[in-house]
């Protein structure tokens, strides 16, 4: 991939700028701007669940927050939220080509019957695409992986670890090998809405395209989904939403982690309900804002 000498300062300008945010983001919950709400229980009791929930208003700086403790310092595998890193890394590195770039089906039937296509990245992205996200890893190599987990500083670690892939480069970020806090995960989609990441702008701006899941004009609502699926070691489902919701041009910046011990636990309903939910409550969607 060519790139300029303008964008390779903008790259190093943009790797600094990003690597002091993303401290001073996990920096900011203080016992002035959180407002622990424990009213929002009541989302995640009616579908039998536990879990948490973060909500940050850019403009004041304040959080709204179920289960603190679970927020800041829990740990869990990000599952298919890593698809928002996966994909800026694959960009970066030519892995991927564009949005638009085609990665042909294996032949291999799976039980979600749209991965049993030939996908672009966008395609792959909105319906969750393990098979096409595993082969962009694959292309991108570890090492590189690595380097680029490290830059990001994504997952958890203490201050002067570093990143190293425990496990196979196609399945890291599935296999419990590679855990986030749920603090972590508000931080990196806030840091890619601003365009604060180490990567290109435009392809934060391309991420950050296919992650706009509503455009009304209320509301824009952009996410990532995760789920870990059924987990016979620990016995639980691990699920993700992380994203914001735009109002008035306003961001607020959200992530939801749901847990439960129930082998048929029909996750897909459960995150979309659960966040929906918080967000009538809070005033949200109904032009209210």
């Amino acid at each position: 991939m060519l790139v300029t000498f303008a964008e390779i300062f903008e790259d190093m300008r943009l790797t600094l700028a990003g690597l002091f945010l993303f401290a001073l983001v996990f920096s900011q919950c203080t016992p002035n701007n959180v407002k622990q709400d424990d009213s929002l229980k009541s989302f995640f009791e009616e579908y039998k669940a536990e879990g948490c929930f973060a909500l940050l208003d850019n403009g004041t700086g304040d959080f709204t927050i179920y289960n603190l403790p679970r927020y800041r310092d829990s740990i869990f595998t990000p599952a298919s939220t890593f698809k928002i890193v996966n994909s800026l890394i694959g960009l970066q590195t030519g892995a991927i080509s564009s949005d638009t770039m085609v990665i042909q089906w294996d032949g291999i039937t799976r039980n979600i019957s749209d991965w049993n296509r030939d996908l672009t990245m966008r395609e792959a992205f909105r319906v969750s695409s393990v098979p096409y996200y595993q082969e962009v890893a694959r292309r991108i190599g570890k090492d590189s992986m690595e380097t680029w987990l490290n830059r990001v500083k994504y997952g958890a670690r203490s201050d002067k670890d570093t990143i190293a892939i425990q496990s196979a480069i196609d399945t890291f970020w599935l296999d419990n090998t590679l855990k986030v806090t749920p603090d972590q995960q508000l931080g990196l989609v806030k840091q890619l809405y601003f365009n604060q990441l180490p990567f290109f702008k435009v392809h934060q701006e391309t991420v950050k395209s296919v992650m706009k899941m509503e455009d009304t004009p209320e509301y824009r609502l952009a996410y990532k989904t995760g789920w870990t699926g059924w987990d016979e070691k620990t016995g639980r489902h691990i699920g993700w939403i992380v994203g914001w919701i735009e109002e008035n041009n306003h961001p607020y910046f959200f992530v939801l982690n749901i847990e439960s011990k129930d082998r048929d636990f029909n996750m897909r309903e459960a995150r979309l309900g659960i966040l929906k939910g918080i967000l009538k409550k809070l005033d949200f969607m109904q032009g209210k804002m």
